[in-house]
C-alpha cells in the first residue's frame, strides 16, 4: 500500500471514530458570509483540517449592493460540502448588523458545538460599481463592512475568552484597506475603502485587547478573487474604468488576473493554525504583488 493511501485510510478511520487529524482538529470556527465565495471556501478548508463550522450568512439581497447576494440554497450547499468532510456545520441566516441575531446564533451554536476557537469575519459587500452616488450607499457600506465586522467579533469573543484556550480571529479585508487606488469620489468606493481602512484599526486594537487571553487577531488583504463579488456587471464596469484611469496599474504584479478563493483559504488556515501561534496584529497581503508596485 502506498503512503497516500495509508494517509487517506488513517483520516477515514479517524473520522469514523469522531476524531480528525488536521491543523485545526477539534476547533470550532465561526464564519460569516459563509454561503458562497471566500466564506464557503474557508469553511470547507477548515473543516477538511478538522474544525466544526458555524456558517452564517444574510441569504438575501440588499439595496446597497448592486449585485445579488447569496441565498438559502447557497448556504445549504456550504453545509453539504462541510459535512462531506466528516465535520459538523450549523447554518444560521442573519444580518451581521443585527447584534441580537448574532448573539442568538453564537449562543445556539456554542450550546451544541462548544466554545468558539476561530472567527473568520468575512461577510461584506462590494458596492464600488453602485449606480447611485448617494450618502445612503456610503452609510450602508460602513454599517455592513465595518460595524458588522465589529458586531461579529464582539458577539464571538466572550465564548472564546470563557473557553480559555486562546484562539484566532481573521478579518477578511482587501488591498483597498492598505491604499487608495481606484478612488473616484463616488459613495460606493469611498464607503468600501473607508470601511476596509477602519478594519485595520480595529484589528490592531483588538490584537492589543485580546493578547492577554492568547487570542490572536490578524487581517488578510487579497486583490481580486474569482467570486460573485467580482464576477458581476457592476464590478466589472468599475474595474474597467479603474484600469483606464490608472494606466494599467490596477493589475497584479504576478501573472494572474484573479486568484481562487482557495488561495486565500491557504493563508487563512495558516493564520488560525498553531504554525502562526505567535503571529498577531499583522496585515497580510495575499495579492499576487498588487500592493508592492
Amino acid at each position: 500500500m502506498d503512503a497516500s493511501r495509508q494517509v487517506n485510510q488513517a483520516q477515514d478511520q479517524a473520522q469514523a471514530q469522531g476524531t480528525v487529524a488536521g491543523r485545526v482538529a477539534g476547533k470550532v470556527a465561526f464564519i460569516t458570509g459563509a454561503a458562497r465565495g471566500q466564506g464557503r471556501s474557508h469553511a470547507v478548508r477548515l473543516a477538511s483540517e478538522g474544525a466544526d463550522i458555524i456558517a452564517l450568512d444574510i441569504c438575501h439581497s440588499i439595496d446597497a449592493n448592486p449585485y445579488p447576494l447569496a441565498t438559502s440554497d447557497d448556504l445549504a450547499e456550504t453545509v453539504r460540502l462541510v459535512e462531506r468532510t466528516g465535520r459538523r456545520c450549523l447554518p444560521f441566516e442573519a444580518d451581521i448588523r443585527d447584534r441580537p441575531a448574532l448573539d442568538r446564533a453564537v449562543q445556539a451554536a456554542t450550546a451544541e458545538l462548544g466554545g468558539i476557537d476561530i472567527v473568520i469575519a468575512n461577510a461584506a459587500i462590494s458596492p464600488q460599481g453602485h449606480p447611485e452616488d448617494a450618502d445612503w450607499v456610503f452609510r450602508e457600506t460602513i454599517e455592513i463592512n465595518l460595524v458588522g465586522q465589529y458586531q461579529t467579533v464582539h458577539a464571538a469573543v466572550p465564548s472564546m475568552i470563557e473557553k480559555g484556550h486562546g484562539g484566532s480571529i481573521v478579518l477578511i479585508n482587501s488591498t483597498a484597506g492598505l491604499g487608495g487606488e481606484g478612488g473616484n469620489g463616488r459613495a460606493g468606493v469611498d464607503g468600501y475603502t473607508a470601511a476596509k481602512h477602519g478594519l485595520v484599526g480595529l484589528m490592531r486594537t483588538w490584537a492589543n485587547w485580546l493578547g492577554e487571553y492568547s487570542i490572536r487577531v490578524n487581517s488578510v488583504h487579497p486583490s481580486g478573487v474569482d467570486t460573485p463579488m467580482i464576477r458581476n456587471d457592476s464590478m466589472l464596469s468599475y474595474i474597467r474604468e479603474k484600469g483606464a484611469r490608472t494606466g494599467g496599474r490596477a493589475a497584479n504584479l504576478l501573472p494572474v488576473r484573479l486568484m481562487k478563493p482557495s488561495d486565500i483559504s491557504d493563508a487563512v488556515l495558516w493564520l488560525v493554525s498553531d504554525e502562526a501561534k505567535y503571529v498577531t496584529g499583522v496585515t497580510l497581503p495575499v495579492d499576487a504583488g498588487f500592493r508592492v508596485k
